[in-house]
């Protein structure tokens, strides 16, 4: 694997695929197409979502290594396939030539290839709450298997509402049985819901969150604009995302809860691009985004094969 310096020769700058992305999605699928002989390139800004996560969970062989840790292993042992390439930047425009796409980085460099992979995640958007951001990964957590197990039975929280939540509760009510429900505001949940949450006795807390306390991002209770105080170990919280890339670039559909929209083979709706990892998916795990980017490489060498044929 190879880093890109800076050169402005269009020309040069030819690929069978680019990748735009590369966490543990983007470096699995170019370890696929590595090894199938194809020339990749790998553009990365080099800020993951889970940057501030201590540790990563339910990922066979990397069970309970940093995050940091496995992307590292991950991109060594990438390195090792020469017809792999890294930039180190950030896409700005992705658009069709007649051979492909021409991809643009926010410094002005381009990139061409035949084929999109796009492994981009999403930008989790923090709610103005203070304290929140500081504990975001690390005591407030997204993902009951990827966090649940270590917080198993501790006074714990979700910041959620309406039918959502109450999915959710389900698979936190599992690993703690002492659980709170806040909704930040005025409960959505149907009479059925609230008597199940009753039934279960999981409170609802209604009352808006001011700020929540914490040392050293360890959530140590919420308090409410009224004056009123929770005491915590843990959060679960379901906030929204955005894309991080312009998905209006190449037209790509959406679907309802904003992922990109893909098929059985990780296809978009855009002919010749792929998409894999978080951008595509609820489960957002390291695990599975290292299989979604091993199998989107293997389609993506497969249809260049059948093309090339």
């Amino acid at each position: 694997m190879y880093l890109i310096e800076a050169n402005n020769d269009f020309m040069e700058n030819n690929f069978d695929v680019i990748i735009i992305g590369g966490s543990y999605a983007g470096l699995s699928a170019g370890m696929s197409l590595g090894r199938s002989l194809r020339n990749v390139l790998i553009i990365d800004s080099g800020k993951p979502c889970n940057r501030r996560t201590p540790y990563s969970h339910n990922f066979l062989t990397q069970d309970g290594k940093t995050p940091k840790e496995i992307s590292d292993m991950a991109k060594e042992q990438v390195m090792k396939y020469e017809t792999v390439s890294f930039f180190d930047g950030t896409v700005l425009r992705t658009s069709r030539n007649s051979d492909g796409f021409t991809i643009e980085t926010t410094n002005g460099e381009k990139f061409s290839a035949k084929k999109i992979i796009l492994a981009s995640g999403v930008k989790d958007q923090i709610p103005d709450i203070e304290g929140f951001s500081e504990c975001w990964g690390i005591s407030v957590i997204h993902c009951p298997y990827c966090h649940g197990y270590e917080v198993k039975g501790k006074r714990t929280g979700i910041l959620s509402n309406g039918d959502l939540a109450f999915e959710f509760s389900k698979l936190v009510f599992n690993l703690s049985k002492n659980l709170i429900l806040f909704t930040n505001g005025k409960c959505t949940f149907s009479e059925d819901q609230k008597n199940r949450f009753n039934q279960n006795k999981i409170v609802i807390a209604e009352q808006e969150i001011q700020k929540i306390v914490h040392e050293n991002g360890q959530i140590r209770k919420v308090v409410f604009k009224d004056g009123q105080e929770e005491t915590l170990d843990a959060l679960y919280a379901k906030i929204p995302f955005e894309q991080n890339i312009n998905t209006d670039d190449l037209k790509l559909e959406l679907t309802e809860h904003g992922f990109i929209k893909i098929d059985h083979f990780h296809k978009t709706s855009a002919e010749g691009v792929f998409a894999c990892g978080d951008n595509t998916t609820m489960m957002r795990s390291v695990a599975n985004a290292v299989a979604q980017g091993n199998f989107t490489g293997a389609i993506v060498n497969k249809e260049l094969s059948d093309e090339g044929f």
